[in-house]
């Protein structure tokens, strides 16, 4: 049965949400930090990802740089963690695994958020959200908002509801809010609050006269597809109640892949950008291997500082490969195609690799004369298996297992410790 029969029988699509996730997960395991201005940061420390509802009504903005905030935060009383992406991802799959309980149709979207195909009458419905709420917060301690609708566009508004408006209690189902209600919010919001509508295209609404979401309800489809395209269309009878957009069992990104961080220190020599390409082009490796996937073309970048007035370099380079592949070697040949263009002693603060057009591995099998030893051995799932059971750098493929290389590594020097993956940094509870 496809995917699109299996929706026609669901009644409604639940979105669930953790609310400030970074910041919940740090709650969770350190209680003390409830009721206080909290903000999670980028990589190196850089500037405010995430924002506790105190820290909002500090007026600290998503993206205010650390060192604009340091010298008052003892003021405010503010707490500043550096990201601590090992709880955050497993914080992540308890509560994924906890909503696949309560439906057989889970759709991970993203690290704190997720559709389930739920049935029942409304009031059974909204008891589900209110219990799927408050087992969150039970079992694994994070505050989540619940939003259920006949679409994903209408349910994702409703979670946006139950988060803003405090008479939902963290809980709003479309149906069960009276229609004058729902006008109402609709046209208070404007349409750059709804799923998939960024700036640009919000201007673009705004161009012909629609500046909320209940102006964009009242738009004709069809001219709307004319007018922009058909993903813009099915927006639109999504929030009209019709059902467009499926619910995926998974979502595997399978347009590109993306490896990229900044360094704690500038990398200022050839050598040292080698040692990362080798090791981001291995970690693609056994990305792609682990989806079944392979690319056809690599991407390799890096780049300076742009606070740095001084040294302006943005080197990139792209290399179509002979054949699509995830052999860790090919992609790491590929990736050294960018030093030629790096500048011995320039500081380089940034630098990543990118792989595109990925097909499923398998579709066409190359001529013996062409295979990818390392590839038909698996070299690359090899790779992560040691990583996942020894640590990161525990093993690599040339320049990529070099020990005692240059510092580029993250920095994260007020990193709450990592509670549920690493076994010296497990809490303690003591009794009384």
């Amino acid at each position: 049965m496809s995917k699109p029969a299996v929706m026609r029988r669901m009644q409604e699509i639940a979105h669930v949400d953790v609310n400030c996730f970074y910041a919940s997960a740090e709650r969770a395991f350190n209680p003390a930090l409830e009721g206080k201005p909290v903000i999670v940061l980028s990589n190196n420390d850089g500037c405010a990802v995430t924002r506790s509802p105190e820290a909002k009504r500090l007026g600290i903005g998503l993206g205010d740089p650390w060192f604009k905030l340091r010298p008052r935060a003892r003021e405010w009383g503010l707490v500043a963690l550096s990201s601590n992406y090992e709880l955050y991802g497993d914080i992540s799959s308890r509560v994924m695994e906890l909503l696949g309980r309560y439906s057989a149709w889970l759709e991970v979207y993203s690290i704190d958020e997720a559709f389930l195909g739920v049935k029942g009458e409304p009031d059974q419905l909204l008891e589900l959200g209110r219990e799927m709420k408050a087992a969150c917060r039970r079992h694994v301690g994070v505050p989540v908002c619940v939003g259920i609708a006949p679409t994903k566009t209408l349910a994702k508004l409703c979670n946006k509801w139950a988060k803003n408006n405090p008479s939902f209690n963290g809980v709003c189902r479309w149906e069960s809010v009276p229609v004058e209600q729902r006008e109402a919010l609709m046209a208070k919001l404007s349409v750059i609050e709804i799923w998939g509508v960024a700036t640009r295209l919000t201007k673009r609404l705004n161009a012909i006269g629609i500046f909320t979401i209940a102006d964009l309800v009242r738009a004709d489809p069809v001219a709307i597809r004319d007018k922009f395209s058909i993903v813009m269309m099915r927006t639109v009878l999504e929030l009209q109640g019709t059902p467009c957009i499926p619910v995926e069992e998974e979502r595997i990104g399978r347009d590109q892949l993306i490896f990229s961080r900044s360094f704690s220190t500038p990398i200022t020599t050839t050598a040292g950008l080698r040692q990362v390409m080798s090791v981001y082009a291995q970690m693609a490796s056994a990305r792609l291997a682990k989806h079944d996937l392979q690319a056809k073309v690599l991407t390799a970048f890096a780049g300076t500082s742009h606070f740095n007035p001084n040294e302006k370099s943005f080197p990139s380079t792209c290399v179509v490969l002979p054949m699509p592949t995830a052999d860790p070697v090919i992609l790491t040949k590929a990736a050294h195609a960018l030093l030629p263009r790096v500048f011995e002693g320039v500081k380089y603060v940034r630098a990543g690799i990118m792989v595109t057009d990925l097909r499923p591995s398998g579709n066409q099998k190359p001529l013996e004369i062409f295979g990818n030893p390392h590839e038909e051995r698996g070299i690359g799932i090899l790779l992560e298996d040691v990583a996942k059971r020894y640590g990161r750098g525990s093993i690599g493929l040339g320049h990529a297992g070099i020990r005692g290389g240059p510092d580029w590594t993250m920095k994260r020097d007020m990193l709450s410790p990592r509670y549920t993956t690493h076994w010296d940094e497990l809490p303690l509870v003591k009794a009384a």
